[in-house]
């Protein structure tokens, strides 16, 4: 959890007031110079209005050449990363021929298998000639190949489950599947920082939502012993069902769910837990089975288990692991089974094939190396960032480890600077993360060198020392630091 400084707050809060007060004045600006063009919208209201469309214009906008980069070349540990230009003031970008080779910190690749290998590519080439690119047509109709059946048992397996559902998409995994487990009358207790897919599915759902302090298993209990003992909004009747949801890595922090303390209160009072485990499932614990694995904790004491096919797998669309008699029931009821396409049968040989190789059932220990070489360079890269000074958020083992900004004037400034010594990273501001909480996010692959990560480093450093973003002391200065004391 973020504890922002308060002077950094203070440069942070005014940062952002000097933007909105000059985006203010050019708004007023450009009313009077727009009284003399018609605006008549015939009786229609504007779309776009509000504070929404001001940080667009006023904010986005300025920097909008950081996000969106469109890349050519397959997200390998290296990328080719396509340069933009803008004739007005960034409001445009147009593409140009010219490509940029990066090292590419930004992708969810975690096990390197998005890129060509040697047992993956042929086998999905293989199914592409066999089944083409799409099946046309939803699971409930043509749409369950051969290959959709063995993905689903394949999963099981590996999660420990008994059974599997998969789905197109791992956003719509997690949106469309909460509103069929609960609804009117239920209750859903949500960690505060839970993913976007996962906030809009409770919405859905109609159930009433409770959120808890992030990963704090004791206002967990405190939550479920106040609700239980209030029941339902006015009526107080005891609620249908609830479920507590939560993440295995969290997307913005990096940090592992406390998961055997959060199990323990919902066992205590009889909730139903959701785990998602997206960016956690295949790149963390030793045979890659997750944060279950990797903090022992029994997969049968989780009663849904979700996870997405586009990190760790080099594929597309996600998953639900839980006993035989929920996923029949979602099979019978969810509206993305039922109504949407199913996932290309392509991308479901890549999950079966890269799961093939974890395990090690493709006849080598690839899968074994990988995982070794994501948890060293992931460990190796954080070490070394926390050394230089930077604060780096997340837990040892997460591929994920977010570099805390702030400023927005230093959003562009680390990403642009960056890419111009060809590093290509992420930067996340406002709406994805809080107005004062930009952070540049980081994500390690196993198909990252050594001589990778060093560079990638030694940029981020330069970088960092430029902008003015190391917010502690670097390792040397601290080891002077207590030699004075001393």
């Amino acid at each position: 959890m973020v504890r922002l400084p308060y002077l950094t707050a203070l440069t942070t809060l005014f940062s952002y007031g000097l933007l909105f007060a000059f985006g203010q004045i050019r708004d007023f600006f450009r009313k009077i110079l727009d009284l003399s063009k018609s605006k008549d919208l015939k009786g229609y209201a504007p779309i776009c209005l509000g504070l929404e469309d001001f940080y667009t214009r006023r904010l986005y906008l300025r920097i909008q050449d950081c996000f969106g980069r469109p890349i050519a070349s397959a997200p390998d540990s290296w990328i080719d990363v396509v340069e933009r230009i803008s004739t007005d003031n960034n409001k445009t970008l147009q593409r140009t021929t010219n490509t940029n080779k990066c090292v590419n910190l930004g992708s969810y690749n975690y096990l390197g298998f998005a890129a060509a290998d040697e047992y993956c590519t042929p086998l999905v080439i293989e199914s592409l000639k066999k089944y083409s690119p799409s099946t046309c047509s939803v699971r409930v109709d043509g749409g369950t190949t051969k290959l959709h059946a063995e993905a689903e048992e394949l999963v099981a397996r590996f999660v420990g489950k008994p059974a599997a559902i998969t789905f197109g998409m791992g956003y719509v995994t997690n949106s469309a599947i909460i509103p069929v487990l609960i609804g009117k009358g239920g209750l859903i207790i949500s960690d505060t920082l839970n993913h976007n897919s996962i906030v809009n599915g409770a919405r859905a759902s109609g159930a009433t939502i409770r959120v808890f302090q992030h990963n704090s298993p004791s206002h967990l209990e405190d939550v479920l012993r106040e609700q239980i003992a209030e029941g339902q909004p006015r009526t107080h009747r005891p609620w249908k069902k609830i479920i507590v949801v939560v993440e295995g890595i969290y997307s913005m922090e990096g940090e592992l769910c406390n998961l055997p303390e959060i199990i323990a209160v919902c066992k205590k009072y009889k909730a139903y837990t959701y785990l998602d485990e997206a960016h956690s499932i295949g790149a963390i614990g030793k045979t890659g089975r997750g944060v279950c694995e990797l903090l022992g904790v029994d997969p049968a004491d989780v009663d849904i288990m979700m996870g997405t096919f586009t990190k760790s797998f080099g594929s597309c669309g996600g998953y639900i692991a839980a006993s035989k008699e929920i996923i029949q029931y979602l099979k019978y009821t969810c509206p993305a089974h039922i109504y949407a396409t199913s996932m290309s049968p392509p991308a479901v040989q890549q999950v079966i094939s890269s799961i093939k190789v974890i395990l090690g059932e493709d006849g080598s220990d690839r899968g074994a190396q990988k995982l070794a070489r994501i948890r060293e360079n992931s460990n190796f890269f954080r070490s070394e960032l926390q050394k230089m000074g930077f604060e780096v958020l997340g837990d040892n083992d997460s591929p994920v480890m977010p570099i805390m900004l702030y400023n927005p004037a230093k959003i562009p400034a680390f990403s642009r600077e960056c890419l111009r010594q060809n590093v290509a990273v992420v930067t996340v501001a406002f709406p994805a993360t809080p107005l004062l909480l930009a952070r540049a996010r980081i994500c390690i692959s196993a198909s990252h060198t050594r001589e990778d990560l060093i560079k990638s480093l030694e940029v981020i450093s330069k970088v960092g020392d430029l902008i003015g973003i190391k917010y502690f002391p670097v390792e040397n200065e601290k080891a002077q630091a207590r030699k004075k004391v001393d």
